[in-house]
This record gives structure tokens, sequence and C-alpha cells, in this order.
């Protein structure tokens, strides 16, 4: 059997007829039924299957647009690495596959064609929270790629899951005078609230203007009325699937677009771009660091695991100003006896560490945890990847609490945002 045959299946509780749907699940045999509905069925409550008609093989190849370059817009290049922005649906088989050929994305939201001349490939093809700290080097280095290549502005396709992570790394790792603006979608393109393509506008909008960094961009209310530009050290997915899940932590966010009059409304400074198109990449990465959130009644000896495995850096997501328990003080101390640097952030969301207040805190200080005033614990994860892959421990210490790219905001203004 192959995907698009109309089987007849016979189980206990009847039989069941349709054509045959691509499963996830290798124990499962999935079909779409004459009524529009699929069902999955059980292979062991399986009597008898047969094929009553083999079916077409869906093609998705479409001529080419043959789309002549237009001189007065810029060039921006759309890099996927996976998830929803704009995969298109087969409804006869039910396959979801990737469209992120420049003719795609235009068949898709030909709004595009009036915004940028748009360059797409696809770089990956994972679930978001498959990404792995070698992908984000690939990322950097098909970015690099592009922008000699011409592009004004890059737009990374991503999965909402890890993508805070993904633009915190590329913040880190790739200096380039273009804007890179990561975006994705809380709902996939095939469902009516999906919002894909408004995230996508908006995007390619802000890949256009004249500003360098990394970026992301998703719906800013659960409307279809604006999206937010988030600088990529201070965003996070803070719902599992609201369209407005992605909230600027401990700032504000740098723009509010209108993907309907193209407006862009800038809400703080940004960093300008020079037009020179340079572009630099750093890829170092110390893989074996940690993140270890603090908890009542957690085991110091996780902390150990870690060290006797060689980790070089591990990142405590403390309690409120940047706490952990008395009862794993001396697990710490293991840790930075051992030459470990061990830094502390706040899973509190909101707010900063201050780790001067209370007793807890100096005396994690005293065995050499480094507060991080001000930052995500993500964004203090892959810094820290980043500063142990380039620098010797003492300097690291020196660094973590150095504002590189906007990750620290030494002076807050937005802590009652």
């Amino acid at each position: 059997m192959e995907v698009g045959d109309i089987v007849k299946i016979e189980t206990d509780k009847g039989i069941f007829e349709g054509i045959l749907l691509p499963s996830i699940d290798e124990n499962i045999i999935t079909i779409k039924m004459k009524n529009g509905y699929n069902v999955g069925i059980l292979k062991e409550n399986i009597k008898n299957i047969e094929v009553i008609a083999k079916g077409e093989k869906p093609k998705y190849e479409l001529p080419p647009l043959n789309i002549k370059k237009n001189e007065n817009l810029k060039t921006v290049s759309i890099l996927s690495t996976g998830g929803t922005v704009a995969s298109k649906v087969d409804y006869k088989t039910g396959a979801v596959h990737p469209s992120f050929t420049a003719d795609d994305l235009i068949r898709a939201v030909p709004e595009l064609l009036d915004i940028a001349n748009i360059k797409g490939r696809a770089i990956l093809n994972i679930l978001s929270e498959n990404m792995k700290p070698e992908y984000w080097k690939k990322i950097a280095e098909e970015i690099k790629k592009e922008v000699k290549d011409g592009a004004d502005g890059i737009v990374i396709a991503h999965g909402t899951d890890t993508m805070s992570y993904t633009a915190a790394a590329l913040s880190f790792m790739v200096k380039a005078d273009v804007p890179i603006v990561l975006v994705g979608a809380q709902r996939s393109s095939d469902r009516p609230s999906s919002d894909a393509s408004l995230n996508l506008i908006s995007a390619v909008l802000s890949a256009t203007k004249n500003i360098k960094g990394v970026y992301v961009v998703m719906h800013g209310e659960s409307g279809d009325t604006f999206c937010y530009l988030h600088k990529g050290v201070k965003v996070r997915k803070c719902h599992s699937s609201r369209r407005d899940a992605f909230k600027s932590i401990n700032s504000i966010p740098i723009a509010k677009i209108n993907p309907f009059t193209k407006e862009i409304t800038y809400l703080q400074e940004v960093e300008k771009s020079e037009n020179t198109k340079n572009v630099e990449i750093n890829t170092n990465l110390e893989e074996k660091v940690a993140l270890i959130k603090i908890y009542p009644g957690m085991d110091g000896d996780i902390i150990r695991f870690y060290v006797d495995k060689g980790y070089k850096g591990i990142v405590l997501e403390g309690t409120g100003l940047g706490h952990a328990p008395e009862y794993i003080f001396e697990d710490i101390k293991y840790a930075i006896d051992r030459g470990v640097v061990v830094i502390m952030t706040t899973q509190t969301i909101n707010g900063r560490v201050n780790m001067n207040v209370y007793s807890n805190g100096r005396e994690l200080q005293k065995l050499g945890v480094i507060g991080c005033e001000d930052m995500l614990p993500e964004v203090a994860l892959v810094k820290l990847m980043y500063l142990l892959g380039n620098y010797e421990p003492e300097e690291v210490k020196r660094l973590i609490n150095k504002n590189l790219v906007g990750e620290i905001e030494y002076r807050s203004r937005f802590d009652a945002y």
C-alpha cells in the first residue's frame, strides 16, 4: 500500500474505507473516509486490509512564476528550518510538506511581492524541539552565504517552541549589517485561524528596514491586527497556543507592525544599518553547559552528575531574586572547586536577580556563584556556551555580566512592563 491508495479495513468494530494517509506512528494506519473525517486504526486490531484502488501520487510541482526582479525593492532571503509558516497541505492525502522555494512562498503569500524581492530555500526540516547547537551553527553559516550573495535582509522561518533559544544563539554568533528576523506560526497554514501569513508579511517587512541585529516577529495580540518586533535576546514564548504567545521580557518590543498598511512604529531605539553588508560569524560554542531548574526537595547529585560528565558551565534557574536551597550548597561548591563556571538566573520570568538582598544569595556568591542580573535563563545558557567557547574561565566570569548584544539593560526602563 502507498499513501493515496483507497483501502478497505476490517476490524471488530466494523469496516472502514478511505484514502491512506501518512502516519507519524508506525503502529497506526490512518485513512481519510468519504465523510471527510480521518480515523486512526491500531494495526493489532485489523483483521483484514485490502487495496480497493490505487491512488495517484500527489503532484506538488507547479510551473515557475518567472517573476522579474524589481530594482526598486530590497532582496530578502527566507531560510526555512521547519515549522508551519508556509507549509502546504494536500487535502486529498492529508500530507503536509514544506513550501520554501521563492515561488512557493509567493503563491502562499502573494503580498510579499509588494514588499521585497524574495529568495527562499529550506536549510533544515526539523521540529524545533529537535534543535541542536550544531544546527545554530549551520543557520549562522547559511546567513553569511546569503548576505555575501547580496541579500539585504534575512528571515528565518522557525518552529515556535525553541525559537527564542535560536534567536539568542544567532545574536551572539552573527555580526551582520543587515536585519535577521526569526518568524514562526502558532496555527498551521491550513487552519482558518492561522497566523502564518501575517507573521511572514511582518517579518519580511522588518527585514527590508535600515536596521541590524537579530529579532523575532510574532502576533502582538490574539486578533489579526498587528505584530511585534522583539529583540532576539529579550523575548520568550509565554503561552503554549495563543497567537500572541511571544512577549518581550524586562523590556518592551522594538516595534509595532501593521501588516495591512505596512507601517512600522518603533517603540524604542534600534541599531541602524550602515548599508555595508558586512557579515562575520563566530560559531565556537562550548556545548557542555547545563541549565538546571531549582525546585523544593531537589537532589544536588544532579549538579555533581554534570560536573563528573565534564561540563564546563552550569546555569542555575533560581527562585526569587536568585536563590537555591542550602542543602545543595556543597554540591554547588563541588562544581566551582573543579573549575565549572556557575551562574544564577531567576525562574520568575519578569524581574531581576539580586543576590545581595538575602543571606542565601550572599552565601551563594561567597561560594563563587555569579548572579546574572538581567538575563532570561535561555539567554544566559547560550551566552555561557558562547563565552566558554571563546574565552578562558576567568575572562568568562568577567564578561558574563557585560552587555554584548543588548541582552542586559543596566538601567531598566521596563521593569513595570
